[in-house]
């Protein structure tokens, strides 16, 4: 879960790599991954597809018992909202789900009103403001 996330867990993120139109979804999942490389599009084994993923700078040090990186990769399921708006999500998001456009390397990222399914108030949209959740 994106809660669950620690800064230290991140910290040598240099960028992202996105896969798909961020402007086009509302969300995505993110998690971290044990991927045997800093850099490099990661394998991919959930359903669903990855849109997304992290790239570590060089002082990334692997995992003394496994070898491996923890990278955050981007994903979502084929219930999510940008395939099934009137589904599950339509009103809300999954746990580890969060805003792409809250997102840089390092950071990471939270919820918005638009990432929960809710839109924002009359008197927000009026004067453009979107308020974290």
């Amino acid at each position: 879960m994106s809660s669950l996330i620690d800064a230290d867990e991140i910290s040598h993120e240099t960028e992202f790599v996105w896969l798909e139109d961020l402007d086009q979804l509302d969300y995505v999942r993110q998690s971290l991954d044990r991927l045997l490389t800093r850099r490099g599009k990661p394998p991919y084994h959930r359903d669903g597809r990855m849109v997304g993923y992290a790239i570590l700078g060089p002082d990334a040090k692997p995992s003394r018992a496994s070898g491996t990186f923890r990278r955050r990769v981007f994903w979502l399921l084929p219930h999510d909202r940008d395939t099934e708006p009137d589904g599950l999500y339509a009103k809300s998001a999954p746990a580890e789900a969060i805003d792409p456009r809250t997102l840089q390397p390092r950071v990471k990222g939270y919820k918005t009103e638009r990432s929960e399914g809710g839109p924002p108030s009359a008197a927000m949209q009026e004067l453009g403001i979107q308020l974290p959740l």
